[in-house]
Order: C-alpha cells, then sequence, then structure tokens
C-alpha cells in the first residue's frame, strides 16, 4: 500500500469490516493516509493513525 506503511501480507488480507471489501490505499480530504473500501454500495474510508489501520466503523467516513 504505497501511502500507507502496512506489511504487504498484511494489506493481502485486510477487508472492510462492514461490507467484507477489499481495501486500498488512499489520501483523505487532509491529505492523511487512509484505506478505502471497494464496496460497489456505501464504501468507507478508514483512518491510519501512526501507521495503524483503524477498522471500526464508527471511526469511518463515507467515500
Amino acid at each position: 500500500m504505497e501511502n500507507v506503511n502496512i506489511d504487504p501480507w498484511v494489506a493481502e488480507i485486510l477487508r472492510c469490516p462492514v461490507s467484507g471489501a477489499t481495501l486500498v490505499p488512499g489520501t483523505g480530504p487532509n491529505g492523511e493516509p487512509e484505506l478505502h473500501s471497494t464496496a460497489e454500495e456505501n464504501p468507507l474510508a478508514y483512518p491510519v493513525r501512526d501507521g495503524i489501520p483503524v477498522l471500526l466503523e464508527h471511526d469511518a467516513r463515507a467515500l
């Protein structure tokens, strides 16, 4: 994951906890790293804080 420092083997197994969709690297509105869900309906963006993905629905934002 290019802008997120996560080991590749971990990145391959991470999934959106809401939809089960794959997560891809992204950038938030303020330039912060995020993981973006590839879900077709209601995709979410999860923050990455101090290199750790926060995969909690209440911390996610809609894409």
